[in-house]
């Protein structure tokens, strides 16, 4: 398929814990995810959705199996390569924020551009800026870590997972520390994001209501995947957030 941005083929992952103890942590996962989708990743602890998403961020490698992105065979590259790829395709949002403290929130969406090289500090400053306005935190760019919400820390997040322009924007219990109000606002941001420029998102969460956002529901248990749902938005809300 042409729109077909995920491809993963048969994917196994154990874990040697010594020369006795071996952990099978994925057994045989298949999926195919299409470019736009917004998918929620779901399952107890234990169930290999951590492992499932580290695999697609290229933070680590299947044992056995294909994991292809736009067409990229994780398998085939060395380290260096799978950084490009992260810098590139990969925007990542994380539970803690991981803003650096004694940075501005636009020193903190620039941060990988400024790493990335090629641009202008003009057009860098610029492009933040207008990450920060689309997020909901336009006046706020000088303001440090500190001086932020949680749910506005969250969005410094989210603009710097979008300064490179991913293919895909990876999100690991992006509200779990955060209250009822702000998780609603970060979700509907979400969404929004999602619907408008046409994000692909994938997020782990335990949280139904959190998960009833998204489009399809993909739920893990024991290394497997047991249910993929997909949701007609048209014909039902999200459930309010419970906390």
């Amino acid at each position: 398929m042409a729109d077909r941005l995920i491809d993963i083929i048969d994917l196994h992952k154990t874990f040697h814990l010594s020369e006795e103890v071996q952990v099978r942590a994925l057994k045989g996962v298949n999926l195919q995810v299409t470019r736009g989708e917004y998918i929620a990743i779901m399952g107890a602890s234990g169930s290999g959705k951590s492992t499932f998403m580290n695999i697609i961020g290229f933070l680590d490698t299947p044992t056995v199996g294909k994991y292809l992105l736009d067409g990229i065979d994780g398998s085939q590259l060395d380290s260096d390569q799978k950084a490009e790829i992260r810098n590139k395709k990969i925007g990542f949002v994380f539970q803690g924020f991981n803003l650096l403290p004694r940075t501005t929130a636009l020193e903190n969406v620039e941060l990988p551009l400024f790493y990335k090289g090629g641009e202008s500090a003009n057009s860098l400053t610029s492009k933040a800026k207008q990450l920060l306005a689309r997020v909901g935190l336009a006046g706020r760019e000088e303001h440090h870590p500190n001086k932020l919400s949680g749910g506005e820390q969250q969005r410094v997040a989210i603009a710097r997972a979008l300064i490179n322009d991913p293919a895909i924007l990876l999100a690991d219990e992006p509200t779990g520390n955060l209250d009822s109000q702000n998780t609603k606002e970060i979700m509907e941001l979400f969404t929004r994001l999602n619907k408008e420029i046409g994000i692909t998102i994938i997020m782990v969460t335990h949280e139904s209501d959190v998960a009833d956002y998204t489009d399809r529901k993909v739920v893990f248990r024991d290394g497997m995947i047991i249910n993929d749902i997909s949701i007609r938005k048209t014909k039902r809300k999200p459930a309010a957030i419970k906390h």
